[in-house]
């Protein structure tokens, strides 16, 4: 099985081309928080490298920009080629299957209200409630007493 899940913030603006026979290609990294971080240091993130074909890769180049936050699904992906030297080159991507915004348009300044046909998840409701206090990125902390196990 090969899947991968990514939840981060786009490094810099996505590059959209086309192929020789014009099917287009969208380039990006995504930036991934490490979960875990070793007391006294800094939080470390991980650079992944996306590609998106076709019509998720239009989107992508066409609603998001340097540090908006995306959620994909896609499958890791290794290709080998000769450079212009002889030299083998080598890449690892993840290629997006599903893909989906990660935060509101009032936190990214977008005023596309675009809703992607293929998205992680199923459409929510749009609720009155604000966040409660503490509350990150949808969960509230919660201490180590509180857990059931």
């Amino acid at each position: 099985m090969n899947k991968v899940i990514l939840v981060g913030r786009l490094t810099k603006d996505p590059e959209l081309r086309a192929t020789t026979s014009g099917i287009p290609v969208c380039s990006f990294t995504v930036a991934c928080d490490r979960r875990f971080v070793k007391q006294g240091e800094e939080r470390k993130a991980d650079f992944i490298n996306c590609i998106a074909w076709r019509q998720a890769g239009e989107s992508i180049s066409k609603y998001f920009a340097k540090g908006h936050r995306i959620a994909l699904e896609g499958s890791i992906q290794t290709r080998s080629w000769t450079d212009n030297e002889g030299k083998t080159r080598y890449s690892t991507e993840v290629v997006v299957d599903q893909w989906e915004f990660a935060q509101s348009k009032s936190e990214n300044g977008a005023s596309a209200s675009y809703q992607p046909s293929s998205s992680l998840y199923p459409p929510q409701q749009e609720s009155s409630q604000s966040p409660a206090a503490g509350d990150i990125d949808g969960f509230m902390p919660i201490e180590e007493e509180d857990l059931p196990f």
